[in-house]
């Protein structure tokens, strides 16, 4: 006698797949002010507004950008809300954007920023990417990778292990 409640999963046809059919994936990034965080996403990285909601003020509360075909969601939250997460503000975190010329993408970010703003020097990696990073007016880190080379020199001892 079958249990209530439970698939009879005998009875589902070999081709169904329980896997989820993934669409993308988007960073969703707080800032102190998403109004001239958007400004400069797209002034300094050349990302593209797709869309934005303002208040009443005209001032940004949520806003996506494009970076190519990927999509980055950002908001702004208040004081209020790090407080009730128990920090002073947003921690931060790693975005890597791919491109297909990252000194080109480092001169345009250079330029955009001046002096103002540290930008590391692109730098070839071991495992075949070039890459740069710069932080934005969020604290978030933005690493910019261009794939070099399908050849990996990792340091004596290190393996690459790739799932199959």
């Amino acid at each position: 006698m079958p249990i209530t409640g439970m698939m009879d999963l005998s009875a589902m046809s070999d081709d169904q797949d329980n896997t989820p059919r993934y669409l993308g994936l988007a960073p969703y990034l707080y800032y102190a002010d998403a109004t001239q965080a958007l400004e400069w996403l797209v002034r300094v990285f050349g990302f593209t507004e797709k869309l934005r909601y303002e208040d009443a003020a005209g001032a940004v509360f949520q806003a996506t950008v494009a970076a190519g075909d990927a999509e980055v969601q950002l908001t702004s939250v208040g004081p209020e809300y790090w407080e009730a997460k128990g920090v002073d503000g947003p921690v931060g975190q790693l975005n890597v954007v791919y491109v297909d010329d990252v000194d080109a993408q480092h001169a345009r970010v250079s330029a955009a920023l001046g002096d103002h703003v540290e930008v590391s020097r692109p730098q070839d990696q071991p495992y075949g990417a070039r890459l740069f990073t710069v932080q934005d007016i969020g604290g978030n880190s933005w690493t910019f990778w261009q794939r070099v080379s399908d050849t990996v020199e990792l340091p004596a001892g290190w393996r690459e292990v790739r799932a199959e």
